[in-house]
């Protein structure tokens, strides 16, 4: 039943014990892009591990049943990212959400080019959320506002994870390897920007337990780099 239903995500706020007060964009998309109408049902999610068959009334949503579905992976993912240029966060962000992120965490690194206003903060939230409806998550992830790579990993990661920070040169073992291995229920994997890591970066995060990974023998861009990273992580933990 529940591969076949539209998905829509509400917040919590909205919900008045089995109603969803339906907001005028939602209202819009259910209707006018779904071209649903009055008793048509969807899949209403809170975004927060739970779902619901819905049923629309009018300018609300009726909840009738609790639906159990299990599309999460079995740790959280935090992905660390050194803002690229451009809007190419907004893919990483996209796709990452597909692949299972929990928690996006961008940062402003040394090489970091773009500043981004609270207005593409935002827009991130919101395509998070909709690439959380359409890859049929269960859990919308949970973006920072972009804060400095130092406050990223002394004050943001919690103490139990496994920690790996990807470096494009120089020895160090490779990220699948180290995923046969994991010791936690958090796994945190930091990518950086156009150019890498500084020295200065990679050094002050192995002051903070992280391990130095590859991702392969050739050198990938600033978006490449995080979604071949969590597809290893998929990988691993689906198989």
């Amino acid at each position: 039943m529940s591969k076949h239903l539209s998905r829509l995500v509400f917040s919590l706020s909205q919900r008045q014990e089995d109603c969803i007060n339906l907001s005028k964009e939602q209202q819009h998309y259910l209707k006018r892009v779904l071209r649903l109408g009055e008793g048509d049902r969807f899949m209403a999610m809170d975004g927060q591990g739970k779902s619901w068959l819905a049923q629309i009334t009018a300018e609300k949503a009726q909840l009738l049943e609790l639906i159990d579905l299990k599309t999460e992976l079995s740790v959280n993912i935090i992905l660390i990212t050194a803002l690229p240029k451009g809007n190419g966060y907004e893919q990483i962000i996209r796709c990452g959400t597909e692949l299972g992120v929990n928690c996006f965490i961008p940062v402003l690194s040394d090489r970091t080019i773009l500043k981004p206003s609270k207005n593409k903060v935002e827009r991130w939230r919101k395509i998070v959320t909709e690439a959380a409806e359409q890859s049929e998550r269960q859990i919308v992830p949970q973006i920072i506002a972009p804060v400095t790579f130092n406050d990223a990993i002394i004050n943001l990661i919690p103490a139990n994870s496994d920690r790996y920070i990807c470096v494009a040169r120089g020895i160090t073992v490779p990220l699948i390897t180290c995923l046969q291995n994991l010791t936690q229920q958090t796994i945190v994997i930091a990518t950086g920007t156009e150019g890498g890591w500084t020295e200065e970066e990679i050094t002050k995060a192995l002051s903070h337990n992280f391990q130095p990974v590859s991702l392969g023998k050739r050198i990938l861009r600033a978006i490449t780099a995080p979604l071949t990273a969590l597809s290893l992580v998929t990988a691993i933990l689906e198989k």
